[in-house]
């Protein structure tokens, strides 16, 4: 229960950050937003890591040459999806966005086959209400695919491949340092892409500090980190059941700071979206103790 609840805000946190990230790219590039926001979030989390050091002063020190590829295969897949995602939202809607994005909780069962750990059929009910339910909330008039919707459901393969990297190393490399250090590796590489590609303005910056803020230090330094805490113990089928409620929390965001209207279509979307993570959580109980090997590797 403590992990859902930490997961449920995170889904919170990061729903109303789509309201940040499209007002953020109205004054600055994509790479531009990224790479301030997850350099933040990543300076925003070190007063954590040394409080937890000066707690456990005879914790052996890490080994970051013995992590190294944990390590950066998790911030690399932090900043292909991040980009993704960013880079989608400069032509699309953000309600396609939302919706193409929301399809990792498809995929996160999916590849989870691959390797040959089962998936409870309650995970598979709950993840296809959540995504007729994603549909619902946000596709309106047509379906056209254009390149940025592709764009964006490539980052949707990258999402659900960093939710099993982040199940995989947490307690192998520790949540708040793994948090962290894939926050630097995504700032370091969004920021040198900005100095090569976009116009970097100051004014642009401060317009957009607000949504850079909001960006930093609670979509970033907290949702993120909370979300490797909460994997340490929750499965990763079962995870981003809740994780999909981003989107229910966006439509909310939109209405109260954009003044956009949740009709009746928008509300039997975020009720399909809540009865799916409820099915999960409830049915899907007996599969939870089947964490999966990598977790159980760090623990040991």
């Amino acid at each position: 229960m403590k992990a859902d609840l930490l997961l449920l805000l995170t889904a919170t946190i990061w729903g109303f950050a789509f309201v940040a990230q499209r007002v953020g790219m109205s004054h600055m590039g994509p790479f531009t937003f990224n790479g301030i926001r997850f350099s933040l979030g990543a300076l925003a989390l070190i007063p954590f890591l040394v409080w937890g050091r000066r707690k456990a002063p005879k914790a052996p020190r890490f080994n970051l040459k013995a992590y190294w590829a944990p390590i950066a295969l998790t911030g690399l897949a932090l900043f292909a999806g991040a980009s993704l995602q960013q880079v989608g939202l400069v032509g699309t809607t953000a309600g396609k966005a939302g919706f193409i994005t929301g399809l990792y909780v498809i995929l996160v069962p999916l590849l989870a086959l691959l390797w040959g750990e089962r998936t409870h059929h309650a995970h598979w009910i709950g993840a296809l209400l959540a995504v007729v339910g994603l549909y619902l909330l946000s596709v309106r008039g047509g379906w056209i695919v254009s390149p940025y919707d592709l764009v964006v459901l490539a980052g949707a393969f990258v999402w659900a491949v960093h939710v099993h990297l982040i199940a995989r190393y947490s307690n192998l490399v520790g949540p708040v340092r793994l948090a962290l250090l894939q926050f630097a590796i995504c700032g370091l590489l969004s920021s040198a892409v900005a100095l090569l590609f976009e116009p970097i303005s100051l004014s642009g910056i401060g317009d957009g500090l607000w949504a850079i803020l909001y960006g930093s230090f609670l979509s970033v330094g907290l949702a993120y980190t909370l979300q490797v805490v909460a994997q340490r113990t929750a499965n990763p089928s079962h995870a981003v059941i809740i994780l999909s409620l981003e989107g229910a929390f966006a439509a909310l965001g939109g209405w109260l700071v954009l003044s956009e209207v949740l009709g009746p279509r928008d509300l039997i979307g975020a009720g399909l979206m809540l009865a799916g993570m409820l099915i999960s959580q409830f049915w899907g109980k007996p599969r939870l103790k089947a964490i999966n090997p990598g977790i159980q590797h760090g623990q040991s």
